[in-house]
């Protein structure tokens, strides 16, 4: 489905403080003219007098649960002079892209809040969303508009992070699941349609579990990572059996009655139990004592061990169509020397070694460094890979220069984006440095902060937008995830 014509798709409107909770039934239809990122349909009602002699248009409502082109009746829940928030009471009039919502929690969960839209739709609108960005913020337009990347759409989530609340200790249960929409609440949930089938079956038993500790009050998060078995189509069941992360953020000690039922459970539901007592750098196994976490990049013969508490992409299916597509737009040849800038675990460093002369991967943190030097190791790929540690949110032309030249670069920042390497790159530019790459592969999770950098890149470092598209990792969310190219322009 392709939403031609007018955006119906428009930015998310934050609700300022001070919004009088209420409860009013209004039976007067509308019709929803928009949606936000929050999935929350727009409509505007007609200007009255007073909104007439100051020039202004009519009151906006957001409705949650309201799709654009419906006609709905609606019960506002919270309203300003200028806006109102709501809920759909009636829906009269169905949008042809309405889909039926397949979790039980949708509405209450806060994880999937455009499951009522059908895929295609949502694709659509994200596509909307980083074109708007580019336009409006960059003000530039891509050459070329990349496909839109999908893939699974249920049951893709490999990691996620599970809330755990005590707050029925009467009724004898915990609550284990995601937040609710916009609360500090957790849901009420027995099943999660986004996490494979064998994880979101785990939800009741680890309410039970939790449930029998002698420390329930003190077990606050459970983390879930999710290995690729190391031959799905072996006869052999261990061979062929994915690998299951639990790590349990106790923070008082277990007695010894509670391991032994974490070790029960573990060897019950085939799991691997990890803790940790205190920060991120007490993570450990805890029962099996060793085990093998990763997840394989095939195209590229790579494997990349990590632990559950490594940052990796959540949708392994889509992280593999994500590398892919990036090394192919890098036009990698066998004599460039290329950088991978916040290179992680060196999920895109390792690919490019195999198709490039060197590569240097950058990252910010010394543990993720260290990491990603024993994956290089482990696929034999140590000297042809290199990698070291740099701030990269501190960066001034003098620290390019350090790097050395690299025909190719690709960055894939996290959400506050590359502002300082790219206002890096402007500086060189002044300078007519021969330091400037040709191509840069852009990575984003963020437009917002995808349009910003690509503003300076375009108006101040001499580069074009070759192209752009959107890559749906995070199917029926509002995360837009995307791939941006810039190529540097040929000087008059």
């Amino acid at each position: 489905m392709v939403l031609s014509g007018k955006s119906i798709f428009k930015v998310s409107h934050r609700m300022r403080r001070g919004a009088k909770p209420v409860n009013i039934e209004v039976t007067e239809p509308v019709i929803v003219e928009a949606l936000d990122l929050d999935a929350q349909g727009i409509t505007r009602l007609s200007p009255n007098e007073q909104d007439h002699a100051l020039g202004q248009s009519g009151k906006v409502i957001f409705i949650q649960g309201a799709l654009p082109t419906e006609l709905v009746t609606y019960t506002i829940t919270s309203d300003k002079a200028r806006f109102s928030k709501a809920k759909v009471r009636d829906i009269l009039k169905p949008a042809v892209f309405r889909a039926q919502p397949k979790c039980a929690a949708f509405g209450i969960c806060g994880g999937c809040t455009m499951q009522h839209l059908d895929i295609r739709a949502q694709i659509a609108m994200k596509q909307r969303v980083l074109e708007d960005d580019l336009q409006h913020i960059a003000k530039v337009k891509p050459e070329e508009i990349l496909r839109p990347m999908a893939g699974p759409t249920w049951e893709y989530r490999q990691r996620a992070r599970l809330s755990v609340v005590n707050r029925s200790i009467k009724k004898g249960t915990v609550l284990i699941g995601f937040h609710e929409g916009k609360s500090g609440y957790v849901a009420d949930m027995l099943a999660c349609e986004i996490l494979p089938k064998h994880v979101s079956d785990l939800l009741p038993e680890m309410r039970k579990l939790v449930m029998g500790l002698s420390i329930v009050d003190r077990m606050p998060q459970i983390e879930i990572a999710i290995g690729e078995p190391e031959d799905p189509h072996s006869e052999d069941p261990i061979k062929a059996q994915s690998v299951t992360a639990l790590v349990f953020r106790n923070l008082l000690p277990l007695t010894t009655a509670d391991e032994q039922r974490l070790r029960l459970f573990a060897d019950q539901h085939q799991v691997w139990i990890w803790l940790q007592p205190k920060g991120i750098e007490t993570v450990a196994p805890f029962y099996p004592e060793t085990g093998k976490l990763c997840y394989r990049l095939p195209e590229f013969e790579i494997e990349m061990p990590f632990k559950p508490s490594d940052f990796t992409q959540v949708n392994h299916m889509m992280n593999r169509a994500l590398v892919s597509r990036a090394i192919r737009l890098l036009e990698v040849k066998e004599t460039d020397r290329v950088l991978d800038l916040f290179c992680g675990l060196g999920n895109f460093t390792l690919p490019l070694a195999r198709k490039a002369k060197q590569v240097l991967g950058i990252e910010g943190l010394d543990t993720l460094t260290t990491r990603a030097k024993e994956n290089a190791l482990h696929n034999g790929l140590e000297a042809k890979a290199s990698f070291i540690k740099s701030d990269l949110f501190e960066v001034i032309p003098e620290t390019i220069a350090s790097w050395g030249r690299a025909e190719r670069w690709l960055m894939d920042p996290p959400r506050e984006g590359a502002m300082e390497i790219c206002k890096a790159l402007a500086g060189l530019h002044i300078q007519k440095s021969d330091l400037m790459p040709q191509r840069i592969v852009y990575v984003s999770c963020n437009p917002k902060t995808l349009a910003r950098d690509a503003e300076i890149l375009c108006h101040h470092a001499g580069y074009m937008l070759s192209s752009a598209g959107i890559v749906n990792m995070f199917p029926h969310t509002s995360h837009v995830e995307s791939m941006a190219v810039f190529d540097r322009l040929k000087p008059l």
